[in-house]
């Protein structure tokens, strides 16, 4: 029942896995120091900006432990 397989239209598509090239890519660039440098500091320049919005932002995460005993200004009649 499953034996038989339907023709592909694109045959070379079904041949692909099969296919092996004697033509070898070319090997890459080295990275010159300017562009490791680069990307270095383009990495900490993110992880520190994390970081700063982390510091920055946890003040107005976290909930003032005594809420029950401040009141506002308004409620004070001022």
């Amino acid at each position: 029942m499953f034996g038989r397989r339907e023709p592909v239209p694109f045959a070379f598509l079904a041949e692909a896995d099969r296919f092996r090239s004697n033509v070898a890519p070319p090997p890459r660039q080295r990275s010159s120091v300017s562009q490791i440098a680069g990307r270095w500091l383009l990495g900490l320049t993110i992880v520190a900006g994390l970081v700063g919005s982390l510091v920055l932002g946890m003040p107005a995460l976290s909930t003032p432990s005594d809420t029950g005993t401040q009141q506002s200004q308004a409620s004070q009649g001022r």
